[in-house]
Order: structure tokens, then C-alpha cells, then sequence
């Protein structure tokens, strides 16, 4: 299933791109839903920065869910590779659940949109592979499959658009 999103920010393309690649710990605290986000590991070579970041979500686990979904199913790694060339990161997430199932990757390209604004543009993949899933018979299993990602993506659409608003206003906040 394909992942799509586009905002505008009112800031410069180098500083949102700096943001970005550099600051998500401290911008995080204005990403609704996300209680942290830790670098885990970055290396710098030649205008390329790669990272794994760890995200923790902050939302609390239904009751109905407790049984099968635990807290540090709620973090995931963001590995990205970001390059100053193309102001752009292309990143690949790792879930802590059905990690052998789940496959999302994509990539995050700032665009100038003037000299005081610019674009987000992010664009990916989401592949969740329910086959042989236990308790899911095969025939269902491939009706299934679709339908289970498009509802993933229209859950994390709205959370990619917060994180845009989150790296505006920690910008905001630096003045």
C-alpha cells in the first residue's frame, strides 16, 4: 500500500531539513501521540547522516488489546539515511511486532518552496504480510492482507502530518 503526505512549512528548506535529520529528540515533544525519540546511532560521511532513531508512542493500549500488544510494542526503529545533496532521507521502519511481516519503507524529501517556506514530501511503502499468520485461514489471508494495510495507513497518515506541525513549531520555538 502506498504512503503519501505533503505539507508546507513556513520555514526555510535548510533548517526543516536540519530539523529533521538532526533535532526529532527535542522536536518530539510537540509530536502528539509521541512520548520520546532517542538516537540509537548516527554516522556521518561524505554530506550523507545515517541514523536509528527509536520512537515510543504515547498512546495507552485498549484494554480489548492488552492481552496480545504490550508497551514496547509501541516503539519502533526509524533507520534513515539523510543526504545534504538532495535535502532528502530515505528510511526504512522496523516494527517490535510481526517484525517478519512488516515491511515500510519510503522516503522524506524537503523541497524549497521559496526562500521562507518549503515542502515535506514523503512518499513509501507499507507491505504487511498476513499469510500463515496464526489464527488467519490462507483464503482469508489474501482478501485480507490489503485491507489491514490501507486501514494502517489511514491510522499513520494524520501522525506523518503531526510530526510536520511538530518540526513547525519546535522552529517556532527557537524563534
Amino acid at each position: 500500500m502506498d504512503i503519501r503526505s505533503e505539507a508546507r512549512i513556513a520555514h526555510p528548506q535548510r533548517a526543516v531539513f536540519e530539523a529533521y535529520r538532526d533535532h526529532l529528540p527535542e522536536a518530539a515533544r510537540f509530536i502528539p501521540d509521541v512520548r520520546e525519540i532517542v538516537v540509537r546511532k548516527r554516522e556521518e560521511s561524505n554530506g550523507r547522516v545515517s541514523l536509528h532513531n527509536e520512537w515510543a508512542s504515547d498512546r495507552e493500549i485498549p484494554s480489548v488489546a492488552s492481552a496480545f500488544l504490550k508497551p514496547e510494542h509501541l516503539r519502533w526503529d526509524d533507520f534513515a539515511v539523510w543526504t545534504d545533496a538532495d535535502s532528502a532521507g530515505d528510511w526504512q521502519i522496523k516494527t517490535r511486532v510481526f517484525t517478519d511481516r512488516v515491511t515500510c519503507r519510503g522516503r522524506t524529501a524537503i523541497l524549497a518552496d521559496g526562500p521562507k517556506a518549503c515542502r515535506v514530501v514523503l512518499t513509501g511503502q507499507l507491505r504487511i504480510e498476513i499469510t500463515e499468520l496464526p489464527g488467519v485461514p490462507s483464503f482469508l489471508a489474501k482478501r485480507l492482507g490489503p485491507q489491514v494495510e490501507k486501514f494502517i495507513v489511514t491510522l499513520i497518515t494524520p501522525n506523518l502530518e503531526s510530526t510536520n506541525r511538530g518540526i513547525a513549531a519546535w522552529l517556532d520555538s527557537r524563534g
